[in-house]
């Protein structure tokens, strides 16, 4: 595998432009206007990854739908990071047998994750004939290429070729939310956590120039956007393969320091390199909410050495109390795995010790999952599921216990919120921490900023009345 990034010319993104143009070129000729439907699974960068796909579908002259069925193309794409997602995945895509046997010209392609794995790709040739093409993320900005050969052409095309992953800039993006948008800042991954398949599907971490994220995020804001969302595997990480003296908290005070009214967030931080420095910048702005998700997957340090994960328990809580000393109002969540390969019953205590030490607003828990090919897959694992699964029980009953008294504290309080939609017949809303909140109101206050005051509170959610009623 070729170990530097590629950086996509502004020659190669126009070429791929001029194919979109001779794909619309030859729905023309059929007399028909073709549909696409794009499937996401997985995390926020592939949410952005689907974006990009419906600009390029639509500059190519697709209109979008919400169906597979009757759709012209439909684009799966895909996520690796635990068995349960890719299982869904195929039982979704044996469906489309019956929906491309209703209407012999849809062309079905996957892509994503999943497609950066050998063994995925050979179980689609050899078990899902119908599919027309598979692509990994090191091929998302060439689509127009392949569909065009799609279409044109009788033979399967696979493009899953290995590499340490590329750059594309001027992509065209159909965002699915008008206040809320991904922008990605960095791509792949260094860390090799031994249980996560990322690295070895998304390539090694390469960073966006500063300049281009900017003019992302200035465009967005002139478009009236009101939050904006950093994306990295790694955001921590960004600038290390950039000679550009910026590092990811540099970024993060310069986007800050854009003209408009918008919140700021990122996703995801790695503790080993959160710094000190960071928590300043956080602090130090108004439009960067006092939130930050830092999964610390473990609380002993043995199991924490055998993820690779490169901190200690007490590292991690030094971070956590130099960001509190800062922010008392910090909201944190996290990741945590259940039942690593190895995790003895005091080991796991020792993770139920540091939530309640650091009190989470949110946690994201999950048993491990085995993924082929990472070194995690090949430990012993001699605890039994049904022992994994009481533990689990026990940290989730915990977190919840932990995430209501939070919420409780809220009561009587008046939050700052931006109003995203409605719910049946209330409004939903988020604090700045994050947190929902459900109020009533009428449509003219979605895409603003209410004062709300909070009456009542769940684990899950706060309920509460606005300053001003429409």
């Amino acid at each position: 595998m070729n170990s530097k990034t590629t950086r996509i010319t502004p020659e190669q993104v126009e070429r791929q432009q001029r194919l979109c143009a001779e794909i619309r070129d030859y729905w023309t000729t059929q007399g028909v206007t073709p549909t696409a439907y794009v499937e996401t699974y997985g995390c926020q960068q592939n949410e952005a990854d689907s974006e990009q796909l419906r600009g390029m579908l639509e500059a190519a002259g697709y209109g979008l739908t919400d169906s597979a069925e009757g759709a012209d193309a439909v684009i799966f794409n895909t996520c690796a990071i635990r068995e349960h997602a890719e299982q869904r995945v195929f039982g979704n895509v044996g469906a489309l047998v019956h929906t491309k046997r209703r209407h012999p010209r849809q062309k079905i392609f996957l892509c994503g994750c999943m497609m950066g794995q050998p063994a995925v790709v050979e179980r689609v040739k050899n078990s899902y004939p119908y599919v027309d093409a598979v692509f990994s993320t090191h091929h998302l900005w060439e689509f127009p290429s392949l569909l065009l050969r799609v279409l044109t052409g009788k033979k399967r095309v696979f493009s899953v070729e290995d590499s340490a992953g590329s750059i594309a800039e001027g992509i065209p993006v159909v965002r699915t939310n008008t206040l809320k948008a991904w922008v990605s800042i960095m791509y792949g991954c260094n860390n090799f956590c031994s249980y996560c398949i990322v690295p070895y599907v998304r390539g090694r971490e390469r960073s966006r120039r500063p300049q281009d994220v900017l003019d992302e995020c200035r465009a967005l804001i002139a478009q009236g956007y009101k939050e904006i969302t950093l994306l990295g595997q790694n955001v921590n990480s960004y600038g290390r393969d950039l000679d550009c003296g910026m590092d990811f908290a540099d970024l993060l005070a310069a986007v800050a320091e854009l003209d408009g009214e918008f919140r700021l967030r990122f996703m995801t931080s790695h503790p080993k390199d959160a710094s000190r420095k960071l928590f300043d910048t956080i602090a130090k702005y108004d439009k960067i909410c006092k939130q930050f998700h830092l999964p610390f997957q473990s609380g002993n340090d043995r199991v924490l050495h055998a993820m690779n994960r490169r901190y200690t328990a007490a590292q991690y809580l030094e971070l956590v109390d130099y960001g509190r000393s800062l922010m008392p109002e910090l909201v944190l969540t996290s990741d945590v795995i259940v039942g690593f390969p190895g995790e003895t019953e005091a080991e796991f205590e020792d993770t139920l010790k540091l939530i309640e030490r650091v009190r989470y607003d949110a946690l994201f828990t999950f048993i491990f999952s085995p993924r082929a090919g990472t070194p995690a897959a090949k430990m012993d694992d001699p605890t039994p599921k049904e022992e994994k699964n009481r533990r689990f029980d026990r940290l989730c009953a915990v977190q919840n216990r932990i995430s209501l008294e939070i919420h409780q504290g809220y009561v009587g309080k008046t939050v700052r919120v931006l109003c995203d939609g409605r719910d049946k017949d209330l409004l939903t809303a988020r604090t700045e921490g994050g947190r929902l909140v459900r109020f009533p109101g009428c449509d003219d206050m979605i895409g603003t900023y209410q004062d709300i005051t909070i009456t009542a509170a769940t684990t899950w959610s706060l309920s509460g009345k606005a300053a001003d009623i429409c």
